[in-house]
């Protein structure tokens, strides 16, 4: 059943304008995200002192005027540049975010607009900018940064699912049903996804990428000397420059390995999600998806410890993980609403999804 609203050519322009918008803002997500952990592995996460410019300046200034303004921290440029292009995206990704939710106040009470989630997107694209700052001024603390990787997925994911709801009403107009609940099996998968990109943050800010030397033993073990204790002791003391980390080997081994049993997890979990619902033909391939890109992950993660952490690897490791949630948030999707399409519109099948 179509909402009049179709019928109206500015409506349906507008639609159509923040579709591709909220589609862009995926892609720009994404490209931040990558920025971030690019700036974090050459250790160019305090190239700048301050906040939100460099050395009080918008641009990186020469090495008189930082010293003028920080005689303590010398400058490093190429770590400063690296630092404020991350910066530069991620306030343009905010100027996306903005766009978005100027275009949409006016189809904030149409009918099955999603404006709500314009409004969600919003803060957490704020919050983001709060941990950001947090991040240079708490000098790299590690509930931050990990904090800060968790908000940029949930930017990226936010839009994917303002796409796709978006896209859904410019296609087929308002749905007038009620989607399918997640079973458990669902909410378990989910619940592991997010336990594992925390994970990978934690153990990412830790320094505790290759605290174990080998595969699939860990340091020549099957279960070597580890404090998880102190490994995940979430009351750090605040202060202390946290670039390279401050954990003894034996805590970071503990990360490490809680790293990949958290992969394991994940990885049994979307096992019995695809034996459960293979069957299914609108979401079945989208579970596949998940199984590769998750396979696809763990070899990143076994490469990234056998060849010590190539700069390449790790950031395509990154990369990994976005794909990860991008394939999960659409076999959600296609869970909840693929199935039960009107005949008069078409379904949101794997196929149409990926042509989204």
């Amino acid at each position: 059943m179509r909402d009049e609203g179709m019928l109206d050519p500015w409506y349906r322009a507008r639609l159509k304008r923040l579709r591709w918008l909220s589609l862009l803002g995926v892609l720009f997500a994404a490209l931040v995200i990558l920025a971030g952990a690019w700036t974090r592995l050459v250790d160019a996460g305090l190239g700048c002192p301050d906040w939100p410019g460099c050395y009080g300046q918008w641009v990186v200034p020469d090495e008189a005027r930082a010293l003028v303004h920080s005689p303590d921290v010398p400058l490093e440029a190429s770590k400063a540049w690296m630092e404020m292009l991350h910066r530069y995206l991620a306030s343009s990704l905010g100027l996306l975010v903005i766009i978005v939710v100027v275009l949409g106040w006016r189809l904030r009470k149409r009918v099955g607009y999603p404006w709500r989630l314009s409004l969600v997107l919003l803060a957490l694209i704020l919050v983001q900018g709060a941990f950001g700052a947090f991040t240079v001024t708490l000098r790299l603390w590690p509930q931050v940064v990990t904090l800060h990787l968790l908000g940029g997925m949930a930017v990226m994911g936010g839009f994917l699912w303002l796409h796709l709801r978006v896209r859904h009403l410019s296609m087929s107009g308002v749905w007038r049903r009620q989607p399918r609940r997640l079973t458990p099996l669902w909410g378990v998968a989910l619940g592991l996804l997010v336990l594992q990109l925390a994970l990978g943050g934690w153990t990412s800010s830790n320094y505790a990428g290759i605290a174990c030397q080998g595969f699939p033993t860990c340091n020549a073990q099957w279960w070597p000397s580890m404090d998880w204790g102190e490994g995940f002791h979430l009351t750090q003391t605040v202060g202390p420059n946290y670039l390279h980390g401050q954990l003894h080997a034996e805590a970071r081994s503990a990360i490490h390995v809680g790293h990949r049993l958290g992969g394991a997890a994940l990885f049994l979990c979307l096992l019995g999600l695809g034996w459960r619902y293979r069957h299914d033909r609108g979401v079945s391939p989208w579970l596949g998806v998940m199984g590769g890109v998750c396979l696809l992950q763990a070899a990143l993660g076994i490469a990234n410890v056998l060849l010590w952490l190539p700069l390449w690897l790790a950031l395509l490791h990154t990369a990994g993980a976005t794909m990860l949630v991008v394939a999960t948030l659409l076999a959600v999707w296609s869970w909840r609403w693929g199935e039960a399409a009107p005949r008069s519109s078409p379904s949101m099948t794997a196929r149409e999804l990926m042509h989204a």
